[in-house]
């Protein structure tokens, strides 16, 4: 019969929980950057491709929230990156 100690293993569970956890630090940051979405399309505000994926793509739920409190006050979209803006080209 195979070893199954493991999986009831305090280190088991030690993965386990880094997993859950990573999983909601993820589906906070996915649901902060459809929640700027909305906002932007709300206000009627273009959203170009390019700024799309910066904040779509986006894992750091922080800069996210700042991002989502700006885009309530912002007159375009590329505004909500502040500084982080990117460049005209």
């Amino acid at each position: 019969m195979a070893d199954l100690s493991f999986y009831v293993s305090p280190l088991s569970e030690e993965i386990r929980e880094e997993g859950r956890a990573k999983g909601r630090a993820e589906g906070r940051a996915e649901g902060r950057a459809e929640n700027i979405l909305i906002v932007l399309g709300a206000r009627r505000i273009d959203v170009a491709h390019a700024t799309r994926e910066k904040i779509t793509t986006c894992r750091d739920p922080e800069l996210l929230r700042g991002w989502l409190l700006r885009s309530a006050v912002v007159a375009t979209a590329e505004e909500i990156f502040g500084e982080d803006a990117p460049s005209e080209q």
